[in-house]
């Protein structure tokens, strides 16, 4: 039997929780021929111990040559229930577990949900993980054996029981992933195998798609220089927002890198370079226990989504035990956890991340038997994730971290994936001096005034005024970032954060996509800087389209303010887009560079809004707080909404942008979706090719 990682510990706690493992696994290899449960409840205990048996003995077994074909079989076998052909009959799916379980059924896809992480256990070695999981399962099928069935309270209890026992040793695991470069189950992968055997995909227990396979063949067909170029682009943007931000890199020792399987020979370049800079990488796989998990957002390294629709059903199953008490024991546990790890937590440079596009856009239906927060719940989970956010920035402070986020297609994208590939790189290389130059004459115009107006065309109805800080003294300060490929590759956008009072009106958009959610027909309408009312076009209520923003774009808050006003400048990205028609796949990293873009939440400059930010031009951008994130030097607690949602206007739906003085005359930045601003004549030109 192989080494097993007990996550810490002594020889001692080792071999007890050996012990424990071993009566687990022994007593779940025998329940999948039992039939003692009532015949209801018999088909999901016998197929979750056949699971659980097969991934122990994944855990156990040392690494063995399997062949290509065995590898993708057993990862078909793994996965295949999610798959969505499949999933009308998968206790995964909250419809069929209430359809086949009744009243239980809420609880048991819950449990479903948390047993699925044992496939990650056991390729990463977790024997703990495995274990309290595994055990979890035994207490629950233990309830039913003796003929009578419990209350689906007491089902529930015992899942609320799990989440509380387990919280600070999930939290403490969780937070030292995220920091401790000695815990290097990728960083082995990446930088140990074989990358031109593509077995190598297999070793981290994710789902291998398409995707994967492809992007790893196409990795394999680049040359070293191709591969190193773009690492350089990739890391070169983390530590250029170090100097822009004026922040220290030197002070820093780990970065989080994160990443889609498939990109290892870039990933592994760019661990060369990090390394250079001083910085060796942290990197952890997407959570996988429901106390980490944050809705359906996967962060860190990750494979195919086998059905996104599961991940939609499930993303508030912490519904279940969201209660006043667990919100402050887990802040408890978070806050012990990193005191625990304070020193590691303080060199950490934060994240950068490798983000891709191109898959089937994905648009959720609402599915009856899904654990959904309630009205206190949805406000405890504010609380929740403010106080969270304040822990995090305690150890690991925003004004001395940074990031950068660049982005690829898959070939799920098309048949054009090599050309739209090469098109996507030559875009994140674009001459950052160009834009520069060019954005430096958009923001001296948007300096001279105020206020900025932006009009749709046609259809779309926006009509929104934005209310700009006022500046002393214009030679020495602006109220806008001229953004280069740094922090957000590909270059071009000027950005501010507007004062809220007097800023208003409608943002429309006809089709958004939002984190991997698409919104049709979205309108928000802002009064004093802030959302007041919103709709969509999803789902044939107005009760559940309210509901899907609520969840994904308001993220629970009341209101909600406008915490950046941008005007992407990037055009050649979006005609690359247009001629291969990709635009319903794009990415909002480089959605937001082909419009103005309008973002709710924080503002960009969230947790460093003291930290001084200069343009290339030796001004100083003054436009960092709003009237909400200002709140800090009073109650931090009121600060903050831990979300900053960016949705753009394409140029096709845009009528105007112009700069509106004090006697209400207007000069023009954009009409009808081209840049008329003298100077700005350039961004036209891919336009006309």
């Amino acid at each position: 039997m192989t080494k097993l990682n007990s996550n810490g510990g002594d020889d001692k706690v080792d071999e007890l929780l050996k012990e424990r493992y071993d009566l687990a696994k022994d007593r779940i290899v025998e329940i999948c021929t039992e039939t003692t449960v009532k015949p209801d409840f018999l088909d999901f205990f016998q197929n979750m111990a056949a699971f659980l048996e097969k991934t122990a003995v994944i855990l156990e077994r040392d690494e063995e040559k399997f062949s290509i074909e065995e590898l993708q079989k057993e990862n078909t076998e793994l996965y295949k229930e999610l798959f969505p052909q499949n999933y009308t009959h998968c206790y995964g799916n909250p419809a069929y577990a209430e359809e086949k379980l009744g009243e239980y059924g809420r609880a048991f896809t819950f449990l479903y949900a948390e047993l699925r992480g044992a496939i990650a256990y056991a390729y990463e070695k977790k024997i703990w993980d495995y274990t309290v999981t595994a055990e979890l399962f035994l207490e629950v099928y233990a309830a039913f054996e003796n003929g009578e069935l419990p209350s689906v309270k007491n089902v529930e209890d015992m899942l609320r029981s799990y989440v509380n026992d387990y919280c600070q040793d999930m939290m403490e695991q969780r937070i030292a992933e995220a920091v401790d470069p000695q815990l290097d189950f990728a960083v082995r992968i990446v930088m140990d195998s074989d990358l031109s055997d593509l077995r190598y995909l297999y070793r981290y227990g994710e789902y291998v798609s398409a995707n994967e396979t492809g992007v790893a063949e196409f990795m394999n067909s680049l040359s070293q220089d191709e591969i190193d170029s773009m690492a350089r682009t990739y890391t070169e943007g983390y530590r250029i927002g170090f100097i822009n931000g004026r922040k220290d890199i030197t002070k820093k020792k780990t970065v989080n890198i994160r990443y889609n399987l498939g990109f290892e020979r870039m990933v592994r370049a760019a661990i060369l370079q990090f390394r250079e800079m001083g910085l060796e990488p942290v990197i952890y796989r997407h959570a996988t226990h429901a106390v980490n998990k944050r809705g359906n957002a996967w962060i860190g390294f990750v494979g195919g989504n086998a059905n996104p629709q599961y991940e939609y059903d499930h993303r508030q199953d912490q519904a279940l035990f969201m209660d006043s008490d667990y919100v402050q024991r887990k802040l408890r546990s978070m806050q012990n956890a990193y005191e625990k790890y304070k020193d590691l937590a303080a060199v950490h440079g934060g994240p950068a991340c490798i983000e891709t596009f191109g898959e089937e856009p994905f648009a959720p239906i609402s599915t009856e038997g899904a654990w959904a927060l309630n009205e206190a719940q949805q406000k405890m989970q504010v609380e929740l994730d403010n106080e969270s956010g304040q822990i995090v920035n305690r150890y690991i402070r925003g004004d001395e971290r940074s990031f950068t986020i660049i982005a690829y297609p898959v070939p799920e994208i098309g048949n054009d994936f090599p050309k739209i590939f090469a098109e996507i790189v030559k875009i994140n290389t674009l001459d950052y001096k160009q834009y520069e130059r060019i954005q430096q004459t958009i923001i001296e115009t948007l300096d001279t005034c105020q206020w900025v107006e932006i009009k749709g065309k046609e259809d779309n109805e926006t009509d929104l005024i934005i209310h700009l800080h006022e500046l002393e003294d214009v030679r020495k300060q602006t109220n806008f970032e001229n953004c280069v490929a740094d922090v957000n590759i590909p270059v071009g956008e000027v950005f501010t954060s507007p004062v809220l009072a007097g800023t208003g009106g409608i943002l429309h958009v006809k089709k958004v996509y939002l984190n991997g959610l698409q919104f049709k027909d979205l309108k928000l309408v802002f009064d004093c800087g802030q959302v007041i009312d919103y709709s969509c076009a999803n789902f044939e209520t107005e009760e559940e389209n309210r509901a899907y923003i609520e969840d994904n774009i308001l993220h629970h808050h009341p209101k909600i303010p406008m915490g950046e006003f941008a005007i992407g400048t990037n055009t050649t990205a979006y005609v690359a887009t247009e001629k291969y028609g990709i635009a319903d796949k794009l990415p909002i990293l480089i959605a937001e560079k082909m419009g103005p873009h309008f973002a709710v939440g924080d503002t960009c400059y969230s947790w460093s809004e003291d930290t001084p930010v200069f343009n290339p031009d030796g001004r100083e951008i003054i436009a960092r707080d709003n009237e909400i994130s200002i709140l800090r030097k009073e109650d931090i607690s009121m600060a903050y909404y831990g979300c900053h949602t960016d949705i753009t206007i394409p140029y096709e739906e845009l009528g105007s942008i112009r700069v509106i003085d004090e006697d209400g005359e207007g000069t023009s930045i954009i009409e009808n979706g081209r840049f008329v601003l003298p100077g700005t004549e350039e961004l036209n030109r891919p336009f006309e090719k």
